[in-house]
């Protein structure tokens, strides 16, 4: 539907109380956002702003917006410039946007911003977090935000001033593996094994998907070898690969042997655990995470919110295969080409099974 439409039904559903009329619009447009609908959040936007008495309104007006255009509105012209390769003119822009939302969104004694996506997140960040501290709903996803002006500042910049910033995105979404991969970026560059390892640990601990979570092996191989651990980081690439295909993995492979002057043993399953443990990782998915996706998946059943319930126990498939789950899948939404999808997400062939 367009913007006209969706404004015009958004209106006829508006009944009750002020306070009932802001909840039922923030969800709606909180709903919007998260499925990428444009119109649809800029219809319950502006329908929340105009139903607001007038002096709250001109505060979230002022809290929201840099020089008349609002936040999101602005990074998509950051956006915009980075994709025609103007680095100093988006990161100019970025940088304005990097101060507002540090200066109107900052943490206090008593509350915090968090940019949450999703419900997978709300609950993978309480069980993990066990905040204390009154979570504030972010408007629009900072951690995105400033993880591309970090990005910015990498393209512009020394990497050494990327650091707080990323820091900063973490802090308001610290399960988005998003701004974490950036930060292993950098310490990539500057050579710092300590923390890229640190870092890598963090990421496996929230990742949720095998694409995520091969990411994080490729990125130890790529340190391990650096520090010429040959057979460790062959072991890592490994993992990669067993965890999501990646074309570029037998190359690293093959310049390990390069480097190594000798041919590089493709190890086993449990050799490649060994390695892993040696370095205070697992081969997989964090349980805390199919924790969270299976308990969704239970939670969506028992309210009959089958496309949700789908949702989470995808994600619980794809992380573990178990043949269960997939059969459960199947039958409430028995499509024959669902199958092939749910393989091709997992990222796994059925010679790779």
């Amino acid at each position: 539907m367009s913007y006209n439409d969706i404004k015009t039904e958004l209106e006829a559903k508006l009944t009750g109380t002020e306070d009932e009329k802001d909840a039922f619009l923030r969800q709606e447009a909180a709903k919007y956002a998260s499925e990428g609908n444009v119109d649809g959040f800029e219809a319950a936007n502006d329908l929340l702003l105009a139903n607001m008495p007038e002096a709250k309104r001109k505060e979230i007006i002022r809290i929201t917006h840099v020089d008349g255009v609002r936040l999101d509105k602005l990074y998509l012209q950051i956006t915009q410039l980075m994709k025609e390769k103007k680095s100093v003119e988006a990161k100019s822009l970025a940088e304005r946007l990097y101060k507002k939302i540090t200066v109107e969104f900052k943490e206090t004694d008593t509350e915090k911003f968090v940019s949450l996506r999703n419900p997978f997140e709300d609950n993978l960040y309480q069980l993990l977090y066990k905040p204390e501290k009154t979570l504030r709903r972010a408007p629009f996803d900072f951690a995105e935000y400033l993880t591309s002006y970090a990005y910015l500042i990498l393209e512009t910049g020394s990497p050494l001033d990327a650091i707080p910033i990323l820091e900063k995105a973490i802090e308001f979404n610290p399960v988005d593996c998003g701004p974490k991969f950036e930060l292993a970026e950098v310490y990539k560059l500057l050579k710092n094994r300590r923390r890229l390892q640190e870092i890598t640990q963090e990421t496996l601990h929230v990742a949720s998907s095998p694409a995520a979570i091969a990411r994080c092996y490729a990125n130890m191989g790529y340190s391990l070898t650096d520090a010429m651990e040959y057979e460790d980081a062959a072991a890592f690439y490994v993992a990669s690969v067993m965890m999501y295909p990646n074309a570029a993995i037998p190359y690293e492979l093959q310049h390990l042997a390069d480097l190594k002057g000798s041919p590089i043993i493709r190890p086993e399953h449990e050799q490649v655990v060994e390695v892993l443990q040696k370095y205070d990782m697992e081969l997989g998915p964090h349980p805390d995470v199919v924790s969270v996706c299976a308990k969704l998946s239970a939670h969506y059943l028992q309210e009959n919110d089958i496309p949700n319930a789908l949702h989470a126990m995808k994600m619980t498939y794809i992380l573990t295969l178990d043949e269960n789950v997939k059969n459960l899948i199947l039958k409430l939404d028995p499509s024959a080409k669902r199958l092939a999808e749910l393989n091709e997400i997992a990222g796994k062939t059925e010679e790779q099974k």
